[in-house]
């Protein structure tokens, strides 16, 4: 649009304003008056009726080119140039503003305006593609002109499944508002296909998950971690298993964007956590190609093939954040990826102190994956609230709780041999005489959530952990 404005006096308005409404005879007292007077009106072309100067700027050009923030706007121009404004009504000042020194007589000294609608936070960023031209660098799709938008993320195989949001130039921008970090930045390589995967593409994948711009620095973070050597995304999807990457997000980010640690963590209503999870998944499946049926061979599968995430429950824990065991500080935010599946549940409502409760917690963990595996399987063990007071009451942090299960999960070898139990599944007779822990060193992980009702725990079941196959990695989220 032109710089060169209309000379005169502009006036930027809209209906609904009482502040637009209040001035309408106003206006109409600098036409009378002779003043060279164009009055835009954002949401209806016919108001004021009383001025005949109106133009049409419903689709806010206008006010979005020429910065205006408040209705009513007055703006002074000379040889097609800006030279004054004024915002809102203030009675000396438009008097001044106009040189007509009866105006307004009859009404109040003073009264604020409105926001303009080019400063509508629903509009900003389509107003933005509109007028200004997208930056984004992702390629367009044109759909046909009856093409549903729904359907189409079914038939172009971007979804998981369930309902993609179309992921709109608008939508995108937005989304990319709630990162400092730059669009064009690459956030990982992407497996199985190792892809080099930007911000942007991240973005792209969390509008369709759902995800609030608040939430794209967690997800930014997950996507690192996931990619990381260590956590062999890579394998984890081409595993037969059943696991995914599960998160766990600490620090004050998880409260800020409304994150569930309480009742029902692990399960439904929670945008956040429910897309953050998904958003992961969609960067993995529709930038790095990991498809079920293709490198995605999981067998069964499971809930963290969707997408799960949750916040560590930090108030009233026994236990230091999660992310501390992998040398990130209290309070700092950050995600941890477990490679993990659904979970098993843990029934304890007797126990009242933690030698009893550490018991029937070693019971259920040695029958993860099977009672007769050991040094298999990673777990993550998830401490309820109404248990975890019997741990804080008598003083057991994590160091203790982990050290008197492993002594409780010391297995000898000679009970686990195939053929034991009339059992074929088992270790090889190598193993006999030696005595064996469930899990290797490092391999159980320990957090705390859920909600203050039920004497309850769970078990996360984990994928081979180690070298061969993932170890749990942590990343602080940089906002």
């Amino acid at each position: 649009m032109t710089s060169v404005l209309p000379n005169g006096i502009i006036a930027v308005v809209k209906r609904d304003c009482a502040t637009c409404e209040l001035v309408a005879p106003v206006l109409a007292e600098l036409e009378n008056a002779g003043a060279d007077l164009t009055v835009y009106s954002q949401d209806d072309p016919g108001f004021p009726a009383t001025v005949k100067a109106v133009r049409d700027d419903t689709n806010l050009e206008f006010s979005w080119h020429n910065d205006v923030e408040t209705v009513p706007t007055l703006i002074k121009v000379k040889n097609g140039v800006e030279v004054e404004r004024i915002v809102g009504w203030s009675r000396d000042q438009w008097r001044t503003f106009s040189a007509v020194n009866s105006l307004g007589s009859g009404l109040p000294e003073f009264r604020p305006g409105c926001g303009s609608l080019s400063v509508d936070p629903n509009l900003t960023d389509e107003l933005a593609v509109r007028f200004q031209g997208s930056t984004l660098r992702s390629r367009r799709i044109q759909l046909a002109e009856l093409e549903d938008e729904i359907e189409a993320g079914f038939d172009r195989g971007w979804s998981d499944g369930l309902p993609v949001v179309p992921p709109t130039e608008a939508r995108v921008l937005a989304m990319l508002g709630g990162t400092t970090s730059e669009p064009d930045e690459i956030v990982a390589t992407v497996p199985p296909d190792l892809n080099e995967v930007t911000v942007e593409q991240v973005a792209v994948n969390a509008v369709m998950a759902g995800c609030k711009p608040e939430y794209l620095p967690v997800v930014l973070a997950a996507v690192e971690a996931a990619c990381s050597e260590d956590f062999n995304m890579h394998g984890l999807l081409a595993t037969t298993y059943f696991s995914g990457p599960i998160i766990v997000v600490n620090g004050p980010i998880a409260a800020q964007i409304g994150m569930n640690s309480g009742t029902n963590a692990l399960g439904q209503g929670n945008r956040a956590n429910l897309t953050i999870g998904r958003a992961l998944q969609l960067v993995v499946r529709n930038l790095g190609g990991g498809r079920p049926g293709g490198v995605d061979m999981a067998l069964l599968g499971a809930p963290s093939k969707l997408g799960l995430a949750f916040a560590e429950r930090e108030d009233a824990s026994p236990f230091a954040p999660l992310a501390t065991e992998f040398g990130i500080p209290t309070g700092t935010n950050a995600v941890t990826l477990f490679a993990g599946h659904g979970p098993t549940g843990i029934i304890d409502q007797l126990s009242r102190n933690p030698e009893s409760l550490v018991r029937s917690y070693a019971r259920a963990l040695l029958n993860d994956g099977h009672s007769k595996l050991v040094i298999a399987f990673d777990a993550m063990l998830i401490v309820g609230p109404e248990h975890g007071r019997i741990l804080a009451e008598a003083g057991w942090n994590k160091d203790r709780l982990r050290s008197e299960l492993e002594t409780l999960m010391l297995r000898k070898a000679d009970d686990l041999l195939r053929g034991v139990d009339g059992i074929d599944e088992g270790l090889p007779e190598a193993f006999a005489g030696a005595d064996l822990p469930k899990f290797r060193p490092g391999g159980l992980q320990i957090v705390h959530a859920g909600g203050e009702a039920g004497l309850f725990s769970a078990i996360m079941g984990g994928w081979v952990g180690g070298p061969k196959g993932s170890i749990p990695v942590a990343r602080e989220i940089l906002t």
